[in-house]
């Protein structure tokens, strides 16, 4: 069986965060089953350690951790909300709730960027290593025709300008290394569960297939940007 991965070092490690939902599961199921990749370290709520983004501080003790395992060849970041406890994508601007604004952006951009605080340190120097971070075309402000999902639109957007200013600094250090934010479509998962039509949404492992192509196709000039499931870039 061939790697999905091919343009890393064969006994890369990885690093999943999110991997107990639906995408995480996905891309950990498919790291554990490429005989190039020696060690997948599959972080979540659940795991241990655990990766809570009610409790930034579990980020940096669980990079700590990972530390132990030698360095890292590919970190994916694979959380996100749209809705939860604290209610529905907002349509209009008479729906803003600040609780629903805070945990939307707690999860889909500060939880993120603490992740890439605390865990690119642990990226391999002297040879290439991918980061990538799921991110949503909704977050593209130039795209943008439907409005809508303030929160989830805005904290997304966020992100990837943490992305493209992260992927700046990351290329100083790390100048093999790729950071990219990806747009993984419309997947079947709690996340879309409320949303569309079934029959559109594919299946976690082939979305993830798809973003494991695109990924081991981006060079370090291709860092920094927002890439699509068909590996297209996507307008910020």
């Amino acid at each position: 069986m061939s790697t999905p991965l091919p343009s890393l070092p064969p006994g890369f490690r990885a690093i999943v965060v999110g991997a107990s939902g639906a995408l995480g599961a996905a891309f950990t199921e498919a790291l554990r089953s490429d005989r190039h990749c020696a060690h997948v370290l599959a972080l979540s709520r659940q795991s241990t350690p655990g990766v809570d983004f009610n409790d930034m501080d579990s980020v940096a003790r669980a990079a700590e951790t990972a530390r132990q395992h030698g360095p890292c060849h590919l970190l994916v970041v694979a959380t996100g909300m749209l809705h939860g406890a604290s209610g529905l994508p907002e349509k209009r601007l008479t729906q803003l709730d600040p609780a629903h604004m805070q945990a939307s952006f707690n999860v889909n951009a500060i939880g993120p960027a603490m992740v890439l605080a605390h865990f690119t340190p642990l990226l391999a120097r002297q040879e290439r290593s991918l980061v990538a971070v799921l991110s949503a075309k909704v977050g593209s402000i130039s795209d943008n025709r439907l409005g809508g999902w303030y929160s989830y639109r805005a904290a997304k957007a966020a992100l990837n300008m943490l992305v493209k200013t992260a992927a700046i600094e990351l290329g100083r250090s790390h100048p093999q290394a790729v950071l990219a934010a990806l747009h993984p479509g419309t997947v079947a998962s709690p996340l879309s569960e409320p949303f569309g039509d079934a029959r559109t949404k594919r299946a976690p492992t082939q979305a993830v297939a798809a973003l494991l192509h695109v990924l081991d196709g981006l060079r370090p000039e291709h860092s920094g940007q927002l890439w699509s499931h068909d590996g297209q870039p996507l307008p910020w």
